[in-house]
């Protein structure tokens, strides 16, 4: 990158500080107030390092440190940091869903940067709504930026085997429903499943986010995979705050980056990583921030040209995140598809990705595959269309049993999730390993939020019987450490009215992932019958955010995303005067 210095004048900071009248004089005096000499930071570039630390994120616990690493970057660049803390957006703890506040994290960043005096900014997150968030607030304010991944914990360990946050505990609950193990085995893997601070360490929905980040150029090179205790992540925090400054005195913007050419190159590095779902949502949902229009269809079209190499669980079988830093992390991985990529686009450490790939190597040939002994053919996710899912529905098949990626069978429908809860054990439901599970109200207004209950637990007796995977349908998301023959994000969703609601108890329904199909084996005139009949749910809410969020948040196949942020126009600067 082009090293050169923009006058102070130039600066948006100047806004504040540079002028003459009584606005700018009161805004140096209170910055003398806050103990810093003019010296400190009158002409120079002002940083914002968005923090989402908290004390009960612990994908995110060791960011308050991190943050003084990412300061340390931008002091040596010459540049001026100020650390604001963001919403915390925590996967474990919050409910119903950190997806029902994602928007509310963006709306906060974008706010936050256009309202204060920044230049560009430093965007700390990781965990699995926090990276979408983030970069979608930061494209509508457009200031040049650097996203700062949390990076994934240690690898768990517990009897001799090597666990996988999130897929080992869908694993072992199975096996304790199932009578294979007890309590105290359950006590002992509460210790030995998530070792240090940072995401899940699977390629699950953060470890796939700050990939697509990565690849999308708004990162410093290979910052995506180290592990977040490991002393390089301090050491790619300091260079993100020097990556920072440079991008302010180069007028770097995002806008420059997140190019319909690097949302696709996302789309492949995701689909290739067999990595989440989610990514499906929230890649939609940051390509429409940005100008871009991504959809659906451009999932399924790529994925037919990638083919898996990253044998990393729960979409390979062996690897963890630490495993694949190793093994040459992101850029060893990309340059096995350097001819699927667009290699001529700006990062923000780079004048093209091309120029940032040269010298990538793969150092673990079982870790990232060649392009000859890949894990799948095709890329992780298929997008299917039919009469139950007319606005499309997703599926992780490289996790499923291949035998029911072609299967038909009758549905037993839930119509929420408690009720799934209370009743999913019991024998009257005559559930078998052929049923197809249903469960609706889950979407994005049902949920509300569309929480992560698309993996539907297997009935107790089942699972004695030796069975690990069944159909699940449902207008939710699932984890992305989630493993299973689920389709997910069914849409339009049954609380609008989707088709998912006017299923019955017996229905035949077939999925056919080869087809790309999900059929619903009930006439249409039977169908408009149960229409007519249907009764729209009462409202979620009646005051508060979630009446704004009902009001404003689109469907699954558009990204969840609020319609009055989604769409084009322009925000003027505040006055500064």
């Amino acid at each position: 990158m082009v090293h050169m210095n923009a006058p102070a004048k130039k600066l948006r900071s100047h806004q504040w500080y540079g002028a003459e009248g009584l606005r700018s004089f009161s805004h140096r005096a209170r910055t003398r107030q806050l103990g810093y000499l003019p010296e400190e930071h009158l002409g120079k570039p002002v940083i914002a390092v968005l923090n989402t630390w908290s004390d009960i994120n612990p994908c995110h616990v060791h960011l308050r440190d991190r943050a003084q690493a990412v300061k340390r970057g931008v002091w040596q660049a010459g540049g001026f940091p100020l650390e604001f803390p963001v919403s915390t957006l925590s996967e474990t703890f919050q409910k119903p869903t950190p997806m029902l506040y994602r928007n509310l994290l963006a709306l906060e960043t974008e706010e936050l940067l256009r309202s204060y005096p920044v230049d560009g900014a430093v965007l700390m997150g990781g965990c699995d709504k926090s990276t979408p968030a983030l970069l979608m607030g930061a494209a509508s304010a457009d200031l040049p930026a650097v996203f700062v991944p949390a990076g994934p914990m240690l690898p768990g360990h517990w009897r001799g085997a090597v666990l996988g946050s999130g897929t080992d505990m869908w694993k072992y609950w199975d096996d304790k429903r199932a009578g294979l193990i007890g309590d105290c085995e359950m006590t002992e893997l509460e210790s030995g499943l998530a070792r240090s601070a940072g995401h899940c360490m699977t390629m699950g929905t953060a470890s796939t986010l700050t990939a697509a980040a990565e690849a999308l150029g708004v990162t410093v090179p290979g910052a995506s995979s180290i592990p977040a205790v490991d002393s390089g992540h301090d050491r790619m925090a300091a260079r993100a705050g020097m990556t920072a400054v440079e991008l302010v005195r180069n007028d770097r913007r995002l806008s420059r980056i997140l190019t319909r050419e690097a949302f696709e190159d996302a789309v492949t590095t995701v689909l290739g990583l067999g990595g989440s779902t989610n990514a499906v949502i929230h890649l939609i949902a940051m390509a429409g921030r940005a100008g871009v229009r991504l959809t659906l269809d451009d999932f399924d079209r790529i994925a037919r040209t990638v083919p898996v190499l990253a044998n990393v669980r729960p979409g390979g079988r062996t690897y963890l995140m630490e495993d694949f830093h190793f093994a040459g992390g992101l850029p060893g991985f990309l340059s096995r598809i350097t001819d699927l990529l667009h290699l001529d686009r700006p990062t923000v450490s780079y004048d093209t990705l091309r120029e940032q790939l040269e010298g990538a190597q793969v150092h673990d040939d079982d870790v990232i595959r060649p392009r000859g002994n890949p894990v799948a053919s095709e890329g992780g996710v298929a997008v299917l269309r039919g009469n139950l899912c007319p606005d499309g529905a997703v599926i992780k098949h490289i996790a499923a049993e291949p035998r029911l990626l072609k299967h038909t069978g009758p549905a037993v429908v839930f119509d929420d999730y408690k009720a799934m809860q209370r009743t999913i054990d019991d024998p009257a439901l005559g559930i078998t390993a052929d049923s197809v599970l249903v469960l609706r109200g889950a979407g994005p207004k049902g949920g509300p939020g569309m929480p992560e209950y698309g993996m539907l637990p297997i009935p107790g007796h089942l699972l004695r019987q030796g069975v690990r995977d069944m159909v699940r349908i449902s207008d939710a998301r699932m984890s992305g450490t989630s493993y299973g023959a689920c389709v997910l994000h069914v849409a339009p969703e049954s609380y609008v009215g989707g088709p998912l609601a006017l299923v019955r108890t017996g229905d035949l329904i077939t999925l056919d992932v080869d087809a790309r199909s999900l059929h619903l084996h009930v006439g249409d005139e039977e169908l408009e019958r149960r229409r007519v009949a249907w009764t729209p749910p009462p409202a979620r809410y009646e005051r508060g955010y979630g009446v704004l969020y009902n009001g404003q948040i689109t469907q699954a196949d558009t990204g969840c995303d609020f319609e009055f942020l989604a769409r084009p126009g322009h925000v003027p600067d505040p006055y500064t005067g």
